[in-house]
């Protein structure tokens, strides 16, 4: 009945144990003598913290961001290590420094993974518990924050950078860091465990197409392709899961648009990065503390009509939005871009179906699917495969209307053979030989696409693809 004894515990009748009997809880494990360190280390960090708060302005000291004011404030926190009396090593000082630095002009410790290009994504899940994703593959990392107030002390760094703000009445943020990695958080009540932060990383070099065919994510004829479609402004919906590069595919895409053309892009938060010199960024904004204020998708892409664009992006479509801009690349708005969460081509249909829905008319089934195949003229899907790679799985072409079925057809697709040693799939490029049937319309706007693109065969990638196509361009 009672676990652990067979007698009753104390105030159920029992008598009380003679001190020479044993408890029944043995006493806690002594501290390792590693966390005992760094709890050390810890303290000492916190006291010379505060002692550089009481000798610097830091909004003046921030606000100048050189190096000379970092190399200024690294000088003033040694002589503050001077004055502990506490006997340091060098590895232990130069810790401490390096640490105290971080909390001063960056995110604590989160800066030691966001100096690691090889991360692509940040997850941290208490103060105690920070995982990264590296070349597909989550890992564990031994990056700690002190307790849970530590870890809400970088995240309100984070969100007020960009105009936000977390707390208990508004638990859930979306927002950016200053290189434009997506920045998701959640904390108490909500989460149970402590704040919980996903950083989704954009690296100082951004993906290029050279590095997808490199990778053997995609194709140069695939390339040639999509490139020919974005300059003959078709609209193009992105599809994938989530992780599967559906942005950073986004990104690339609309690196064909011509500088000539006035961009406008709406976001909740701003991720994309347009080369091209007219564009005008917009962003979603939360509600106020009073509940009041906010701006939805929607919202923006209704306003962005008014403003005489030559094309639209949207980094996704997630809700009733996905009505506006559907009737928007249906009236004079060609060449438009998107993104939706999807798994298929075919998914990607009912999914549009069930965000149509949601924006409050009553519309047929398959008015939304006239609607669908009238607005949209090609579909890329994303994807990331078993042990991480991301490939373009396929580029289907959106035909029309038979009866209340939308027809598709595949141009270019993947196919997975199976997995290698590594535990990464692996497989092959197919040209389907099928030729789109609007061909003519990408002609008409000065797009050149060779007919050897659409033969049917199987496709080459990879470095030595890469170099032979960076051969023929030059």
């Amino acid at each position: 009945m009672f676990r652990g004894s067979s007698k009753p515990p104390s105030g159920f009748g029992s008598k009380s144990p003679k001190p020479d009997e044993p408890k029944d809880s043995a006493p806690p494990p002594p501290p390792k003598p590693s966390d005992t360190k760094r709890t050390d280390l810890d303290s000492i960090k916190t006291r010379i913290h505060r002692k550089l708060l009481d000798r610097l302005d830091l909004s003046q000291v921030i606000e100048q961001d050189s190096d000379v004011t970092r190399e200024e404030v690294k000088a003033l926190v040694t002589a503050l290590c001077d004055e502990e009396d506490v006997l340091l090593d060098q590895m232990d000082r130069s810790r401490i420094i390096s640490e105290v630095l971080d909390q001063t002009f960056g995110l604590g410790p989160l800066e030691e993974v966001l100096s690691d290009p090889a991360v692509s994504d940040i997850l941290v899940n208490g103060p105690k518990s920070v995982y990264v994703e590296k070349e597909g593959r989550l890992q564990l990392t031994n990056v700690q924050f002190k307790d849970n107030a530590h870890v809400l002390h970088v995240l309100d760094k984070i969100v007020s950078a960009v105009g936000r703000r977390v707390d208990e009445v508004n638990p859930m943020v979306d927002a950016r860091l200053a290189d434009g990695s997506r920045v998701n958080a959640i904390i108490p009540p909500l989460a149970l465990d402590g704040p919980s932060i996903s950083i989704r990383r954009f690296g100082k070099d951004p993906v290029t197409w050279d590095n997808y065919i490199g990778w053997s994510s995609t194709t140069p004829e695939m390339r040639d392709f999509v490139e020919a479609a974005v300059v003959g402004r078709l609209n193009v919906l992105i599809i994938g899961g989530t992780g599967s590069g559906k942005t950073t595919l986004l990104n690339n895409c609309s690196s064909f648009i011509p500088n000539t053309e006035r961009i406008v892009t709406i976001e909740d938060a701003a991720e994309l990065q347009l080369r091209q010199p007219h564009v005008v960024r917009l962003e979603t904004r939360p509600p106020n503390i009073e509940g009041k204020g906010a701006i939805a998708i929607r919202d923006l892409l209704i306003n962005s009509l008014r403003m005489r664009p030559d094309r639209i992006v949207v980094g996704e479509c997630r809700g009733g939005e996905t009505l506006d801009m559907l009737q928007a690349m249906n009236t004079g708005h060609d060449g438009s871009l998107t993104t939706v969460h999807a798994n298929s081509p075919r998914d990607a249909v009912q999914r549009v179906e069930t965000m149509v829905m949601m924006s409050g008319f009553d519309l047929p089934i398959r008015a939304i699917r006239t609607q669908f195949a009238s607005a949209l003229d090609l579909i890329v899907h994303a994807s990331r495969l078993t042990g991480g790679p991301r490939k373009i799985l396929s580029v289907t072409e959106v035909l029309g209307m038979e009866g209340d079925v939308v027809t598709m057809q595949e141009i270019y697709k993947f196919e997975q053979q199976g997995i290698d040693d590594e535990g990464k799939a692996f497989g092959q490029f197919i040209c389907t030989g099928v030729r789109p049937s609007f061909l003519d319309r990408l002609k008409s706007h000065g797009a050149d696409i060779s007919m050897l693109n659409f033969e049917r065969r199987i496709l080459e990638s990879g470095p030595e693809v890469l170099a032979r196509d960076q051969a023929n361009r030059s």
